[in-house]
């Protein structure tokens, strides 16, 4: 199956969600820059990884949405294909309107660093199918800016459509509901602040997130 990476000037995860996605298509995926107009035909995986796009100038994710790519990007996702936007990828999918809400500045203002307890709220999406609903994981975290917020008949919604696919198990930086990550109408699209691609390989401390890339390209096989 064909990936891409899409790669802004202030990217510092597109090597780690890269070689996520080799291990488990067995293909490198194409490293796209962000002034590109499209996406390698064929591609049906797209990563927008996390980072400090544009160096996070006026907000997280407010510069790269705009970029020239992020259109492409879009297009892809509406006609169905599978996109994971992780951290500054998940700030980037929110100011597209690709996703609702926002990402804040952390509760607390300080910026947050560690491994961090999750569980899997839904396991119906193909972003988390290799996973058991109200299973605990561990992903680490690496952000400023990960305080998801939205009013509260969106949270409703989001809830109640089953699209909250991770949550926090303690209080890590104020996010509504402890909500981690979630997906769009459409279940192709998942925005998600912690990073599975640093917890793929043994080198890593763990691999809880190995399974969130496997059962996306089994899923979309």
């Amino acid at each position: 199956m064909k990936t891409a990476v899409i790669v802004f000037p202030g990217s510092n995860c597109d090597r780690d969600v890269a070689e996520a996605l080799r291990l488990a298509t067995g293909m490198a995926p194409a490293m796209v820059w962000h002034k590109e107009t499209e996406l390698p035909e064929g591609t049906g995986i797209v990563a927008v990884p996390g980072g400090f796009s544009y160096g996070d100038y006026l907000r997280s994710g407010a510069i790269a949405a705009r970029s020239p790519v992020m259109q492409a990007v879009k297009a892809a996702a509406d006609r169905g294909v599978a996109v994971i936007g992780i951290c500054n990828g998940f700030q980037i999918l929110t100011e597209t309107g690709m996703l609702p809400g926002a990402l804040m500045r952390n509760a607390g203002i300080r910026f947050v660093g560690r491994d961090v307890g999750l569980t899997v709220d839904n396991s119906q999406s193909a972003f988390t199918s290799r996973y058991d609903s109200g299973e605990s994981v561990v992903f680490p975290v690496a952000h400023h800016d990960g305080n998801y917020t939205a009013n509260e008949e969106t949270l409703d919604r989001l809830e109640g459509e089953g699209r909250v696919a991770f949550r926090y198990a303690e209080e890590v930086n104020g996010s509504a509901r402890r909500i981690a990550g979630i997906v769009n109408e459409g279940g192709n699209v998942l925005g998600l602040m912690p990073h599975p691609e640093r917890a793929v390989e043994p080198a890593h401390g763990r691999t809880d997130g190995k399974r969130l890339f496997e059962g996306l390209v089994e899923a979309l096989a």
